[in-house]
């Protein structure tokens, strides 16, 4: 992947196509390859940290972060994808490297709460992130509760 470049920033920060782009592989990911039809436009993108690679225009892999008392009491981590163009390149682990590293450079914590898919336990417990027993299914999927300290 020559020309990949990772991308930090806010929503004020970023150009229309960035925005098209990021918004456009949260859909095709989560509503039209998970099949789950839900309000991806949850009025948190204005509030969110952005973390994204990309490569010529188009979105590899992405996620938001939140400051402390937005989503939970502490700071979290949402929306976490890799593309179909991305798949089986290890961008998942360096995106979620960056989110924390973000988190603990711009929120100065290393205390976050994520709403894990669960087959995705295994990935976020190499992070430092611990099963917090809370399950539920969001948009019929099955989610645990994940917190790092």
């Amino acid at each position: 992947m020559s020309n990949m470049i990772w991308k930090i920033k806010t929503f004020e920060e970023f150009t229309v196509p960035e925005l098209y782009a990021v918004l456009k592989a949260r859909i095709d990911v989560f509503v039209i390859e998970q099949n789950c039809p839900y309000p991806d436009l949850d009025n948190y993108d204005q509030k969110a940290v952005h973390i994204w690679a990309e490569e010529e225009g188009q979105v590899l892999a992405y996620c938001r972060v939140f400051d402390k008392g937005i989503k939970y009491d502490e700071t979290s981590i949402g929306r976490v994808l890799t593309t179909e163009l991305a798949r089986g390149k290890s961008l998942g682990k360096q995106l979620i490297q960056y989110a924390v590293e973000t988190i603990e450079n711009r929120f100065h914590t290393s205390e976050i709460k994520i709403s894990a898919q669960d087959y995705l336990l295994r990935f976020y417990s190499g992070f430092g992130f611990e099963d917090t027993g809370k399950k539920y299914l969001e948009d019929d999927i099955p989610h645990t509760e994940m917190v790092r300290k």
